[in-house]
């Protein structure tokens, strides 16, 4: 993607509506977010580490995750993002499992 202010604008919108489609594996979902970010590292837009991992909560459904989410957080004062992708991952195996 080029450096334009046009493709900045459009690849940030799709950052902040980020959403977990319901049928779609939590790998799948990881993958389509980490291309989203490095596109948008590729056009020099700074995502705060914060910012992403707040944007990744709030994406997934909360009927399905609502509970997760509520632990995760519970008593942190700082989300680290490869915490808690590597929690949500770990989850979704257990799910599996299940």
């Amino acid at each position: 993607m080029t450096k334009s202010i046009d493709n900045s604008l459009y690849l940030k919108r799709r950052f902040y509506h980020f959403q977990l489609k319901k049928g779609i594996s939590i790998g799948e979902c990881m993958n389509n977010y980490t291309k989203l970010l490095t596109d948008l590292a590729n056009v020099n837009v700074v995502i705060e580490k914060e910012d992403k991992t707040l944007v990744l909560l709030s994406s997934l459904l909360d009927e399905d995750y609502e509970s997760f989410v509520l632990s995760l957080i519970n008593g942190k004062q700082i989300l680290n993002y490869n915490e808690v992708s590597s929690a949500l991952v770990n989850h979704e195996l257990k799910r599996k499992d299940k």
